[in-house]
């Protein structure tokens, strides 16, 4: 796999010609929203096949691939413009194998809302080892509060993909992570008995594989009870493995107030996997800076192998950017964005992409059409394979990614590349 950069006068045809690859491929590894519409410093990921094959009348996607000795979800992950459910055409090409070097296994885990859009869903599910809809919540009492999941859940069986139940104590709508919920729950030895229970029932009656916590914003004098609770959970819902959600750090003493009610070593003993969620440096709130800086994550992956063995530990990868309006003030909220608009944004204003070494992350200025100055970082194939790299680099067990809700596709063609995904 190589990344090119965009330079003045490049065009795709021109890069096909250089780089000796089908036109056609780079335009379905890419999926560009407007291929005529390059922006200098735009990330184009090129993939040479090894082996192809030609669709003929009457095949389908299951004799192409047990022909060819491959899983239909391998197939899939080699040609990502394809679907599950859309038929091939004769003529078509897909590609059976890459001009690449062996790779690394490694677990793939993604978060989706129930409303997730049901086509993207299926594009990105043949990436994808384990899928957390989210989220279920509880009360004070202890009693879960449904989650209408039953479509993802069934998404996830058709293409292969498990399933992991999610709880979180997210309070009511836009109230975000309740510390005050939580803290009760430890508190209430009933409370967490009905919790559990019902947990371990609508995750059998789902057909769930796995518990995936996620209680963020929490008391720091309530991180050993936290702790505690895991360990419940994970007796109280055996057989099936739990995961927990860790907030980054990097030391005790630099713990964020956010940070500080997640014990890695008493959590790492406690839980069967965790997910460190290494990311929101650039946040809402914050000055414009890289969501998810390569320095900072190495750094927050590095106390982790402190406490975690590394076969436990999954590296949280995020799937969205920020827009800030410059000059920066405090209580001016940064706009959200997807990776994909963000290349759109800079084509519309007639921005170049930059690049920062140190943070391994994309970024740019433009004017809006009042006059305002904005800074904009997101993720590209650059900056997603200097993750994953360092996920393979230090052998964990896997990347997660907080949301598939956006389209990414450039992103599944560089983690196909880069690992063997279980």
């Amino acid at each position: 796999m190589k990344i090119h950069v965009i330079r003045p006068g490049d065009t795709l045809y021109r890069l096909a010609m250089s780089y000796k690859v089908p036109l056609a491929r780079l335009l379905e590894d890419n999926q560009l929203p407007d291929p005529n519409r390059l922006v200098v410093g735009q990330a184009i990921v090129i993939r040479s096949p090894k082996t192809t094959f030609t669709v003929r009348p009457g095949d389908t996607l299951e004799s192409i691939a047990q022909a060819s000795g491959l899983s239909v979800r391998a197939l899939l992950r080699n040609n990502p413009a394809g679907s599950f459910s859309v038929p091939l055409k004769e003529g078509q090409t897909l590609v059976l194998s890459y001009e690449e070097e062996p790779r690394k296994p490694l677990s793939v885990l993604g978060y989706a809302y129930p409303w997730i859009d049901p086509a993207l869903l299926e594009r990105t599910l043949p990436f994808v080892t384990e899928l957390s809809p989210f989220t279920y919540r509880f009360d004070r009492q202890g009693n879960l509060i449904p989650l209408e999941d039953a479509g993802l859940r069934a998404a996830a069986e058709r293409l292969g993909t498990a399933a992991l139940f999610h709880l979180s104590n997210l309070g009511n709508e836009g109230e975000g992570f309740d510390r005050e919920l939580a803290h009760g729950l430890f508190a209430d030895p009933s409370a967490r008995q009905t919790l559990i229970a019902q947990v371990k029932q609508a995750a059998q009656a789902g057909g769930y594989q796995g518990v995936d916590l996620d209680f963020e914003n929490l008391y720091p004098a309530d991180a050993p009870a936290y702790a505690r609770f895991v360990e419940e959970v994970r007796s109280g819902a055996a057989p099936l493995p739990v995961l927990v959600a860790l907030a980054p750090k990097t030391s005790e003493a630099e713990a964020s107030a956010f940070a500080q009610g997640h014990d890695y070593h008493l959590l790492g003993q406690a839980a069967d996997y965790v997910l460190l969620m290494a990311y929101d440096w650039g946040n809402p709130a914050s000055p414009p800076m890289a969501v998810a800086p390569l320095n900072q994550v190495r750094r927050v992956v590095q106390y982790a192998l402190e406490h975690i063995p590394a076969e436990k530990i999954y590296l949280g990868i995020p799937n969205y950017g920020y827009d800030w309006t410059l000059p920066f003030q405090e209580g001016r909220a940064a706009r959200s964005l997807s990776n994909e608009e963000a290349v759109a944004l800079a084509a519309d204003r007639y921005a170049a992409i930059r690049f920062d070494q140190t943070a391994q992350s994309p970024w740019f200025r433009y004017f809006d059409p009042q006059g305002l100055e904005h800074e904009v970082w997101f993720e590209d194939p650059r900056s997603v394979r200097a993750k994953i790299e360092l996920a393979l680099e230090q052998n964990l067990h896997g990347v997660g990614y907080w949301n598939l809700d956006r389209p990414f596709p450039q992103n599944w063609v560089v983690l196909n590349a880069l690992g063997e995904i279980k």
